[in-house]
């Protein structure tokens, strides 16, 4: 530490001491430029051109001819009626998955939060087995699950053992939807559990302690204690979970493949399978969809950030 001692009080003379933090935040800076803001100028860029090459400088100027490709659909309620109707049909299946499995995973955490702030025996173990699926490998989840439900799985087995018949879980679309909203809230529920408990703790006791003297019911305690003082918690738990459930790849992916058909395809895979997948790559298509993702994702933010705001106003 001191062969650097001396440069950076040099520097420090040179800059000042308030200017000294940008000298620790330029590292990071850099390395999130280049990691993050450069990509997505360069997506955004693909996202105007069109042609097979992979450089830039090849590939032709088409403007927002990949956007309006997209876009041009006689009904959006309707993804056959869509030229590109695997996208639409990406957005329906995403938007389908991303509502049951926020609401579900919202709710379930925030009753097991709710439980696990009690004083029950074996509170510690409960706590750390919740939250080690989180600790899993997404691959390694979906792997697991799809050990368990396929055809020949171990949930067959025991169903024939038992004298019953196999269930095809993954050839009902229905089934397999809900079997993808299963897996993910199995796997990340825990995350999302710690942040609610974590409020929850941050509760002061005398106001629980003064509900009860005046003998008000428990119900109504949470109602009008738990729940306002939550709400910041369950903003961010909200925003996090409908962020990741946009997002959702690779537990899907590899669970049904985005089958039976495209019945579990989202919006993510078809990015993936557009670029990279197909028989013809197209990166354009794949770039214009991909920013149309994080415009939603944007917006859906900034609607739940405005709605907090407004509440807790």
């Amino acid at each position: 530490m001191r062969l650097i001692d001396w440069p950076m009080r040099g520097l420090q003379r040179l800059l000042g001491e308030r200017r000294m933090a940008y000298v620790f935040l330029l590292p990071n800076l850099v390395f999130f430029s280049l990691f993050v803001f450069l990509p997505l100028i360069i997506n955004v860029v693909f996202s105007m051109t069109g042609g097979a090459a992979l450089f830039p400088s090849e590939r032709p100027y088409v403007g927002g001819g990949q956007y309006a490709y997209l876009f041009d659909c006689d009904s959006f309620l309707d993804p056959g009626s869509c030229r590109e109707d695997h996208f639409w049909r990406g957005v329906a299946n995403t938007l389908r998955f991303t509502t049951f499995q926020v609401v579900a995973m919202v709710l379930f955490s925030l009753v097991t939060a709710v439980v696990l702030n009690m004083r029950i025996r074996g509170r510690g173990f409960f706590r750390a087995v919740y939250f080690f699926p989180v600790l899993l490998s997404p691959v390694v989840v979906a792997l697991i699950w799809k050990w368990i439900l396929q055809r020949d799985g171990l949930l067959n087995a025991g169903l024939t053992a038992l004298g019953g018949q196999k269930i095809l879980f993954f050839i009902d679309p229905g089934w397999a939807m809900f079997w993808a909203v299963f897996v993910s809230i199995w796997a990340h529920m825990g995350f999302y559990t710690l942040i609610l408990l974590a409020g929850l703790q941050a509760i002061p006791a005398d106001l629980y302690e003064a509900a009860e003297m005046d003998a008000t019911p428990r119900w109504r305690a949470f109602w009008r204690i738990t729940l306002p003082l939550l709400w910041p918690n369950l903003v961010v738990v909200i925003v996090l979970a409908l962020i990741r459930g946009v997002q959702t790849f690779d537990e899907v992916f590899v669970l049904t493949g985005g089958g039976p058909g495209t019945a579990t395809l989202m919006v993510v895979q078809y990015i993936y399978e557009t670029a990279f997948s197909n028989q013809v790559q197209n990166f354009g298509l794949a770039a214009a969809a991909s920013v149309v993702l994080g415009i939603l994702l944007f917006g859906l933010t900034l609607a739940q950030l405005a709605a907090s705001r407004r509440r807790s106003a």
